[in-house]
């Protein structure tokens, strides 16, 4: 099997003296999609912000395509290949549609370029992005922004794309749009992580599942034995 491109390992971190992850790990392979699931405050988030330097690990390990990365800044992380798109978007509200996708924006790795994510690319992807490319970003509704914050994340040209509650607060309509994505930048071979509450859809959607309760990881499996246990489901994510 193919080395990890992510190896997290005995992951743990503080806020303050108050300490918040002691002991996670978890692998993503090329190509795989992980899921974290737990309930609020059990340390998903937490994890995500350990991956991309904006808080510094206090214990373990975290290698990015083989190379180490605790104690380096955000900006070198996200070069090794890692893209976020955070819970509540966060685009840039008063640049435009096209501004945001890129202002961060980076090239593909591969010398061939055919897989690039590309502003052509983008808006063939979500059309209604390059209907609203002249648009300023307060000027979307929730569903586009959300969308344009996952176009910007794919305009770094990741390797490994990391969502963060992605479907919230969004309509139904909308929602199936984004799992519709999703599943169709998996089957283009990106890597993901995502964290989201609806666990039917992530089981559809994700090769393996890590349950974190109060900082640990307390279940990891497929999603067929993820449906062997509901018991699970119910006992961490009381659903």
């Amino acid at each position: 099997m193919n080395q990890p491109y992510l190896c997290v390992r005995g992951l743990q971190a503080s806020y303050g003296r108050a300490q918040v992850l002691f002991d996670v790990s978890f692998d993503v392979f090329p190509g795989q999609v992980i899921t974290l699931l737990g309930r609020n405050g059990m340390g998903r988030s937490t994890t995500i912000k350990c991956l991309f330097g904006m808080l510094p690990a206090t214990g373990g390990a975290i290698e990015v395509d083989g190379l180490q990365t605790i104690g380096q800044p955000s900006h070198r992380i996200a070069r090794r290949g890692l893209a976020l798109v955070p819970e509540g978007r966060q685009i840039f509200t008063d640049l435009t549609v096209e501004e945001n996708l890129i202002a961060t924006a980076r090239p593909s790795r591969s010398d061939s370029g055919t897989n690039a994510w590309t502003l052509d690319r983008v808006y063939t992807f979500w059309p209604r992005l390059k209907e609203r490319r002249n648009n300023l970003g307060w000027q979307l509704s929730g569903g586009e922004q959300q969308m344009l914050a996952i176009g910007r994340a794919l305009m770094t040209n990741p390797r490994l794309l990391v969502l963060d509650e992605a479907t919230e607060g969004l309509a139904p309509v909308i929602r199936e749009e984004i799992w519709r994505t999703l599943a169709e930048l998996k089957r283009t071979g990106l890597a993901q992580i995502v964290i989201d509450k609806n666990v039917r859809r992530l089981l559809g959607l994700a090769d393996r599942h890590y349950v974190l309760e109060k900082g640990r990881v307390v279940w990891h499996g497929d999603s067929d034995a993820l449906r062997a246990q509901p018991d699970i489901v119910h006992q961490y994510l009381g659903v």
